[in-house]
């Protein structure tokens, strides 16, 4: 696709609106474990063991649940956690994008794993995945003419 065109430049600014939403969604993530004592306590022990009696008990995500996610909760909080802040930082700064869009998809095939997938899940791992293969770096990753160009705005 030329990069001069309209329907590339547009494409360019829905990825960055994008990669927006998805930090912010990750900081909240990141924001919600803190301040409602995830890392201190045993609230994502209390989590896993809910689910684990919700679902079937010979299945893949009862086995990761019983085997690894219950008996390292703790280092799964901070782990969870901390990647969501890194994640966020990256996506909202514009800086490791790609890296971090790993470190995304990472998270969220664990969280799948551990039976949390549902409806919403899809649009973010595609998501990571997209945000894996842009190689644009910096805060906006885009000519910063586009907005005005697609008449969308002042330039930032």
């Amino acid at each position: 696709m030329d990069r001069s065109s309209t329907l590339w430049k547009a494409a360019r600014v829905g990825l960055v609106l994008l990669r927006y939403a998805f930090g912010a969604t990750f900081a909240y993530g990141a924001y919600h474990k803190i301040t409602r004592g995830w890392l201190t306590t045993p609230v994502m022990r209390q989590h896993f063991e809910q689910r684990l009696s919700e679902i079937d008990q010979n299945s893949f995500s009862a086995a990761y649940l019983r085997h690894f996610a219950i008996p390292l909760y703790r280092p799964i909080a901070w782990i969870l956690t901390i990647g969501q802040v890194i994640v966020a930082i990256s996506m909202l700064t514009g800086k490791g994008v790609r890296p971090s869009a790993a470190l995304a998809l990472f998270l969220l095939v664990n969280i799948s794993a551990g039976s949390y997938f549902n409806a919403s899940m899809p649009p973010y791992l595609i998501t990571a995945m997209l945000l894996m293969m842009d190689k644009e770096e910096g805060r906006l990753a885009w000519n910063e003419t586009a907005f005005e160009q697609l008449g969308v705005g002042e330039r930032l």
